[in-house]
């Protein structure tokens, strides 16, 4: 069964910093392309923040560019994006999963809320 569970959201001040981590489980995480994503509000849908790929290819949306890393640890199975000069548009649930993504692999999020 995979299951993607998310950690590391909080309060952060606009400016600030925060890590997220995912773990995977169930899945041949070595060789699966990954993904963050984001739901800012109920009924919108997720946005797709930033993706890596088993060579080790990045790319990130617009919005996080410069600011946002996400990086790997196959060994771990752990999933990180590393968010620096968080902004007050960068609130939201955070997810995992794969790119593109599987609809009954979300799992729960992490929240994070960036004060002004």
């Amino acid at each position: 069964q995979v299951q993607f569970v998310e950690s590391g959201g909080g309060l952060v001040q606009a400016g600030g910093s925060r890590r997220l981590s995912c773990t995977a489980s169930g899945i041949s995480f070595r060789y699966t392309a990954m993904a963050w994503y984001r739901l800012r509000a109920p009924g919108e849908q997720r946005e797709l923040v930033a993706t890596i790929h088993n060579g080790g290819a990045k790319t990130y949306a617009d919005s996080v560019k410069g600011r946002f890393t996400i990086s790997r640890d196959s060994a771990k199975t752990l999933l990180r994006l590393q968010m620096n000069n968080l902004n007050p548009d960068d609130t939201a649930v955070y997810y995992c999963n794969r790119t593109p993504p599987v609809n009954h692999y979300w799992g729960q999020g992490t929240q994070v809320t960036v004060s002004s």
